[in-house]
């Protein structure tokens, strides 16, 4: 499944430019630009599901690395640093990895 059946494609284009530059990743302002905030549940299920390359039921740190090409082949990969922050925030068990819900 493509993000572009579960999110308009000119919003991820604006939020893959809006963090184009290394380090500059914000995981809440790119979910929000993606439009994310706005769909239901279910919605956000479907994107995970996406992003769960391995379909192991968790997003971990090697698949969060390159969350942005979840969202467009043309996404860059996330800095260590960025990778890092956004695993901190997302992982509230402490697991090293973040869950579906």
């Amino acid at each position: 499944m493509a993000m572009c059946s579960i999110l308009n494609a000119d919003d991820i284009k604006k939020a893959l430019n809006a963090f184009a530059a290394a380090d500059s990743f914000n995981h809440k302002k790119f979910f929000e630009l993606v439009g994310l905030k706005a769909k239901s549940a279910d919605e956000v299920k479907k994107v995970f599901l996406v992003l769960d390359a391995d379909n192991s039921g968790f997003i971990e740190e090697e698949e969060l690395k390159f969350v942005l090409k979840g969202f467009a082949q043309n996404g860059r990969d996330l800095t260590d640093k960025e990778t890092n922050a956004f695993l901190r925030a997302a992982d509230k068990d402490g697991d090293g990895k973040i869950g579906i819900d």
